[in-house]
């Protein structure tokens, strides 16, 4: 893991170098919505230090504690913003359905080679998929495609 890299495009927003607005920041994470959303919402939530894939965490205290905050910070600030209509300000689970705004939220990772940015980054999406087929990239293929938040935390976890 390491500092900033010039040429991510995620390290940039990360360090504020680009235009734009954040959902949430703090000093370890950042969450903006997706320029090319593939469900009713889809917003983004990455490290500012630059950690280029999941494979790069280990099943080790540091990194565990590293993810755990920031998976937590950003999925509960982002999905119960007031501007979010959803599971409610109680959500605390990466995948929830609320029977009143009939909403489905996934939380993970994408595996390489199928990341599309080299820089470890969340998608938080709130279903429906648009166009419905998009689902097929937020499919997991075995240790290929998409891991959930959830599982990613299940593999890192230390004994």
């Amino acid at each position: 893991m390491a500092g900033a890299t010039p040429a991510c495009i995620f390290c940039r927003i990360a360090t504020k170098s680009t235009p734009t607005t954040f959902l949430y920041s703090d000093d370890m994470v950042v969450a903006f919505q997706d320029i090319s959303p593939s469900a009713f919402r889809h917003y983004l939530v990455i490290p500012v230090e630059h950690i280029p894939t999941v494979n790069e965490l280990q099943k080790r205290d540091e990194d565990y504690s590293l993810v755990v905050p920031w998976l937590t910070n950003g999925y509960l600030s982002v999905f119960s913003s007031k501007s979010h209509v959803g599971c409610g300000e109680n959500t605390t689970t990466p995948r929830c359905a609320s029977v009143n705004a009939v909403q489905i939220y996934i939380f993970g990772f994408h595996l390489p080679p199928f990341n599309s940015v080299d820089h470890l980054h969340l998608h938080c999406l709130a279903l429906p998929f648009i166009p419905k087929w998009k689902y097929l990239k937020y499919t997991s293929l075995g240790s290929l495609g998409f891991i959930e938040a959830e599982e990613l935390l299940e593999k890192i976890k230390p004994s």
